[in-house]
């Protein structure tokens, strides 16, 4: 996975190298295309858990997002379409609880045991298809002027993993890691919407379908959302 967010952030670099020097004709219509479109996307959020039991609380959860989208513009209009491909990444840090992804304490469900680890974290990591319909005051220049996106997302689940810290009594350090993505929906389908000027928006994120099978944790209806901010250029 971080081959795939280091050959996306690599794509991005190189087209900004490019687009610095508008010599060229490819250069131009690069710049063209790029510079002011918001084709590079990168947002950091507070990601949360809406639906999990009362007894499941979780502490300063942290989400990662890239991608690149490509944009369609409305002839004679302020509003475009864009689509494209990104990474997501999510890390839920649950307090007093650990998460059985293993199946260990019941084979048929996902189950919330208590825990005595320092730290208990359930990661999550999707392949991504953002679509947006995008409103810019400067039709021309994303890089100027208010600007206001909603869409959706479609992610294929390529990661799910736990990962418990613990100290020991001679004051070592513990790592207890367990990989398996089998209690998961395989799909995420998720609403979005932004709002920003220039550069720099707020953004959130709600995830339409449950983070669990129907057949897990009891049919739990765990929600998964992220607030946060954007970066957009190029």
């Amino acid at each position: 996975m971080k081959k795939i967010i280091f050959t996306l952030g690599l794509i991005a670099v190189s087209i900004g190298v490019f687009a610095q020097d508008g010599g060229s004709p490819m250069n131009k219509a690069v710049n063209k295309v790029t510079h002011s479109n918001d084709f590079l996307m990168i947002q950091l959020s507070y990601d949360g858990w809406a639906g999990a039991p009362d007894s499941i609380k979780t502490g300063l959860n942290r989400g990662f997002n890239i991608a690149l989208m490509y944009d369609f513009p409305f002839k004679k209009s302020k509003m475009s379409l864009a689509a494209g491909l990104g990474v997501s990444t999510s890390g839920v840090y649950l307090k007093d609880h650990s998460m059985d992804i293993q199946g260990k304490l019941n084979k048929n469900q996902v189950s919330f045991p208590s825990s005595t680890a320092k730290k208990n974290k359930v990661a999550t990591t999707y392949l991504e298809i953002p679509i947006e319909l995008r409103y810019r005051s400067v039709p021309d220049n994303a890089n100027k002027g208010f600007k206001a996106a909603i869409g959706v997302k479609v992610g294929a689940l390529v990661d799910a993993h736990t990962k418990a810290k613990y100290t020991g009594a001679n004051g070592s350090k513990d790592i207890d890691k367990d990989a398996n993505r089998g209690f998961f929906n395989p799909w995420r389908f998720s609403a979005t919407a932004r709002v920003g000027y220039g550069n720099f928006a707020l953004f959130g994120a709600y995830s339409l379908n449950p983070l669990l099978k129907d057949n897990s944790a009891n049919n739990l209806d765990i929600r998964p959302y992220s607030i946060g901010i954007c970066l957009s250029g190029l």
